[in-house]
């Protein structure tokens, strides 16, 4: 499966963003899909996970109550929502595919945010 992340960009501290995670092929719905991000100089980390039904969902502490993934298998499109925005979680978001729970086998290009305080 191939997989595209879009809808990064400029934001204040305290606004939203949703980013989408565009999947080609017909196995899309059969993979969980999770969302990464790495900022300069820092490890990369898990962010959000969900399951190929959308049933099962994760979420790191830090974005808890934050972010929101979700997903259509209609359109092969996997969505994280992003509100109340700051500046740590300033960095590129990947999102990839694979098993739950640890869907990483497969990585698209990412999308930068950046959250200015």
């Amino acid at each position: 499966v191939q997989l595209q992340a879009s809808g990064g960009g400029l934001v204040q501290a305290g606004g939203s963003l949703r980013l989408s995670c565009a999947g080609s092929g017909d196995t899309f719905s059969a993979y969980a899909i999770g969302w990464f991000r790495q900022a300069p100089g820092k490890e990369r980390e898990f962010v959000a996970g969900i399951g190929w039904t959308g049933g099962l969902k994760d979420y790191a502490e830090s974005v808890k109550g934050r972010f929101t993934i979700s997903r259509d298998n209609a359109k092969n499109t996997v969505y994280l929502q992003m509100n109340n925005l700051k500046p740590e979680d300033t960095a590129v978001y990947y999102c990839t595919g694979g098993r739950w729970p640890a869907p990483m086998e497969y990585w698209g290009k990412g999308t930068q945010v950046t959250v200015s305080s």
